[in-house]
């Protein structure tokens, strides 16, 4: 059974930093691909950020390039989401997704097979 756990959030003043991780329990974490999206209140889900299967390839919204940094330790199964320079705007749930052996298309929700629960980040100015 697949789990998807996030940790990390926080409010924070614009500027600061904050790094979100994803804790996966998953049948072969190095054989799955992970993406982090975000949803405000009011708005749909945003794609933020995404990195292969692989590690060799990572996708970003033009909105957090570079300002977030999306990276996995195989070791630990855990995902992280780096986010720096934060702003009003970045106020959101975040969310981690899985997919397996995903290469392409990682910025489209429905890419995904699994979907964590989500941490709160509030950023205020």
């Amino acid at each position: 059974q697949v789990a998807l756990v996030e940790s990390g959030g926080g409010e924070v003043q614009a500027g600061e930093s904050l790094r979100l991780s994803c804790a996966a329990s998953v049948r072969a974490f190095s054989d799955t691909a992970f993406g982090w999206f975000r949803q405000a209140p009011g708005k749909g889900r945003e794609f933020v950020a995404a990195l292969s299967w692989r590690g060799d390839s990572t996708y970003y919204a033009d909105s957090v390039k570079g300002r977030f940094t999306i990276s996995r330790d195989n070791a630990k199964s855990t995902v992280y989401l780096q986010m720096n320079s934060l702003r009003p705007e970045d106020t959101a749930t975040y969310s981690c997704a899985a997919a397996v052996a995903g290469e392409y298309g990682l910025e489209y929700a429905t890419r995904y097979d699994d979907w964590g629960k989500g941490t709160q980040v509030t950023v205020s100015s």
